[in-house]
């Protein structure tokens, strides 16, 4: 039997089997340690500030998990950019893909974005983000 797969799909097998690791330590590092350090706060700040990015992270999130055909479905977004814009997600910390069958999802990871929001929080009271490790 051969399975043809797309591009997208491709990416997000691969951005699978290296996100488990990743999701599980950024969770633990940002709920054991509190707020994000520096580097991380650029990261995500860089990863949402494209407007694509942004619109395929607000498709994911807002639903319980979107496969790659449905985010490459939406309007104006081709399979190519799907998966540029999903590794930059993922490597942020900001989605995690998983795989059910023949399917993969994306998700939104809230552990990031509680941790995000809360290290800006801090920084707009005039604290500061703690130094890069």
């Amino acid at each position: 039997m051969i399975i043809k797969l797309t591009m997208a799909h491709f990416l997000c097998r691969v951005l699978y089997g290296m996100w488990f690791f990743l999701a599980v330590s950024s969770t633990l590092r940002y709920t054991l340690d509190g707020p994000m350090d520096r580097s991380e706060v650029e990261k995500i700040s860089k990863a949402l500030a494209d407007a694509t990015r942004l619109k395929i992270f607000e498709a994911i999130s807002a639903s319980k998990h979107m496969n790659c055909g449905e985010i490459v479905s939406m309007r104006g977004v081709t399979r190519a950019t799907v998966s540029h814009h999903l590794k930059i997600l993922s490597e942020a910390g900001l989605i995690a893909c998983r795989r059910e069958g023949q399917f993969v999802y994306s998700q939104a990871v809230p552990e990031t974005v509680a941790a995000y929001t809360r290290t800006l929080r801090k920084i707009a009271r005039g604290g500061k983000a703690a130094r890069r490790r």
